[in-house]
């Protein structure tokens, strides 16, 4: 196994149970003790679990950890470029489409290369990055200014009212938890009430959220899912949450996310090549 696969692996068992013993990985993955060991410093490091005596615990149980942008930028890699390619196909030549901040509307928007004559609205200093970089002289792109979020959103008066008196053909809303009752959430206030004008703004609401989402509550909902015209997550997704995913949104697309070069570790080394690369990104 990958050490990309590896922390994976611990990085849902931490969030299902909210924390983790070295030894019981040890048995579990069948790697060594040093193995976990380089695994959980590489998690730490990136902030998403705290390293503690003989394993580590959750850094996200409270419905308003933010975690920041780098550290969501390493997660399910290979969920987020299967998902961000269903995304793009729906996008059409022609069309003012909005995305929202986040790490896989951030990875959608380097697949609209092909795509001639868009008008993009965000409320993300890095996704406009990306689009501005490609150079298209037939490209509008919107950036609506507000107050930088932890997870490098652009929120509050300011993008709220650059965003009310718009008409978007497509929206692409990137979320921080979907679950039963809470619907799609945030766990930034602020965020929330941006992330809702942005989605009010769409003639079609396109949800973008791979299956660690899942059973994740912020403190408010953005959206509920009856809202959502399309919701795309990836193959990971739990049987009983498609079923009732797809009961309530109005379209379910599951993308089959396959591991790539991209996504997997360094092969110049072993375990230790795989933990390096992943924090220095």
């Amino acid at each position: 196994m990958l050490a990309r696969q590896r922390q994976e692996v611990i990085l849902d068992e931490v969030r299902r149970t909210g924390a983790v013993q070295v030894s019981e990985l040890v048995l579990r993955l069948g790697v060594s003790d040093m193995t976990i060991r380089r695994d959980l410093d590489a998690l730490a490091r990136q902030g998403l679990v705290e390293k503690v005596y003989g394993g580590a615990t959750s850094t996200l149980g409270r419905s308003t950890d933010e975690p920041g942008f780098e550290a969501k930028s390493v997660r399910q890699l290979a969920e987020k470029e299967a998902i961000a390619r269903e995304a793009a196909a729906l996008v059409r030549p022609g069309t003012a489409i909005g995305l929202s901040a986040g790490t896989t509307t951030w990875t959608m928007a380097r697949h609209l290369d092909d795509i001639p004559d868009l008008t993009v609205v965000t409320n993300s200093v890095r996704v406009a990055d990306v689009l501005q970089q490609r150079g298209r002289t037939d490209r509008t792109v919107v950036l609506t200014g507000g107050v930088r979020t932890p997870s490098d959103a652009l929120v509050g008066p300011v993008a709220v009212q650059s965003l009310r008196s718009l008409h978007l053909d497509l929206v692409f809303l990137g979320v921080h938890g979907m679950a039963p009752r809470a619907g799609f959430t945030t766990p930034n206030l602020n965020e929330s009430e941006t992330n809702r004008a942005l989605a009010e703004a769409a003639s079609r609401l396109v949800v973008v959220a791979d299956h660690a989402k899942w059973s994740t509550v912020g403190i408010s909902t953005i959206v509920d899912f009856a809202e959502v015209d399309v919701l795309i997550t990836d193959d990971g997704l739990p049987d009983d949450a498609r079923q009732l995913l797809a009961e309530q949104v109005h379209e379910l697309v599951i993308a089959e996310a396959v591991l790539t070069a991209d996504s997997a570790p360094d092969k110049s080394g072993p375990d230790q090549a795989g933990s390096d690369q992943e924090a220095a990104r």
